[in-house]
């Protein structure tokens, strides 16, 4: 069996991401390749992580998607927000189900003993589809007829057993709102669907993400039990060993280049599932590096990928400033690349600030900058 190294494995993934060459296709097309974006955060996330990989991208493009109930952004993969289209929302949810079920036995089961959930549930769904309400005001309304329970764990349940989507203009690109929720047969006037395809998650995942594994599609989707999807699959894909023995599944037409095809330096976006969605992130995150890039309360820096792998993080100030930290010192082409990508982000900025009335102009705070912080 042929066996895959790192620096194979990355390229593949990268080749898959749009992080070898940008590509041209519409972002929808792209927001369902990837299985969506992850949102957790407001609202940089998704437009960084579309400009990274898109030619021609501007923060109206997605806004109005939004706006347009196209995209939606929706608690899926390890039960954290990302944006995804309106029909893999539909899709996607039921399949994550168990994984929100999971977390709310984890964190809020002691709390929510012997309530009746199904009541709950049509109630919340009542409220919600009246007009959408954030968390604080649902767990008050819930907790009118139950005193004794915590606003919060009732939220939460809600949550949990309904297909909550938050509303514009939470996500906008400079006119982020509250997170206000109504469920997603409301907002996208249509039903979840009733029986999805686990198959089909499996096939989505390794058009985006692989080569990979049982572990990986776990890690990726939070979800357990795929492992006999992957092997009522087997016939139909190809199987491949890493470095360290483990068994790994692909699409047979799905792009593998070659380990030493040129990767250019690009500015991932903050909490981008690049680097979330392998059980071994090593094949772009070295081991060394994670702990500089991901910390203990969940946080998920952008990151600088130079030659395909993680090389340093980066941020956007407000809409002047880029702020690179380079992990170790860079060769002049690489720091030149850099701050290329990094003025692309600022015209970016500038651009959907000026279009929402938000741009700080020179006048007001001098020039857009790109600054390389020491390294460490």
């Amino acid at each position: 069996m042929t066996v895959l190294g790192t620096r194979a494995l990355g390229r593949a993934l990268l080749a898959r991401q749009h992080l070898l060459a940008r590509t041209a296709a519409e972002p929808l097309e792209v927001i369902h390749h990837l299985g969506g974006l992850q949102a957790q955060a407001v609202p940089q996330p998704p437009y960084l992580g579309l400009l990274s990989r898109l030619d021609g991208f501007s923060a109206a493009d997605l806004s109005a998607l939004i706006e347009q109930r196209a995209v939606v952004r929706i608690a899926l993969q390890r039960g954290t927000i990302h944006l995804v289209t309106a029909e893999d929302c539909r899709t996607l949810r039921p399949l994550l189900q168990p994984v929100l079920d999971q977390g709310l036995r984890t964190t809020f089961g002691k709390r929510l003993a012997g309530l009746d959930l199904d009541a709950l549930a049509a109630e919340a769904r009542d409220l919600v589809e009246a007009r959408p309400r954030t968390f604080q005001q649902l767990g008050a309304l819930l907790a009118e007829s139950r005193p004794d329970r915590d606003p919060a764990a009732l939220a939460q349940a809600a949550r949990c057993l309904l297909p909550l989507v938050q509303v514009p203009p939470r996500g906008l690109w400079g006119r982020s709102g509250p997170a206000a929720h109504t469920t997603a047969e409301a907002w996208l006037g249509r039903p979840m669907d009733p029986a999805p395809s686990p198959d089909d998650l499996v096939l989505r995942y390794l058009a985006a993400f692989g080569p990979a594994g049982a572990a990986d599609l776990r890690k990726w989707s939070g979800l357990a039990g795929l492992a006999p999807a992957l092997r009522r699959l087997a016939p139909g894909l190809l199987t491949f060993r890493d470095e360290q023995g483990r068994l790994l599944y692909d699409l047979p037409d799905a792009p593998r280049p070659d380990p030493d095809a040129p990767a250019p330096v690009r500015l991932v976006a903050p909490f981008d599932n690049l680097l979330l969605s392998h059980a071994d992130r090593s094949r772009v995150l070295p081991e060394e590096y994670r702990g500089r890039v991901m910390s203990q309360n969940g946080l998920v820096l952008g990151t600088l990928l130079v030659d395909g792998t993680v090389a340093g993080t980066w941020r956007l100030t407000g809409e002047r400033e880029v702020v690179l930290r380079p992990f170790v010192r860079l060769a002049r082409a690489d720091r030149e690349a850099a701050e290329a990508e990094a003025r692309r982000v600022l015209a970016f900025a500038a651009e959907s600030g000026a279009a929402n009335g938000t741009a700080v102009g020179a006048a007001e705070g001098g020039d857009a900058v790109v600054r390389f912080e020491a390294v460490e």
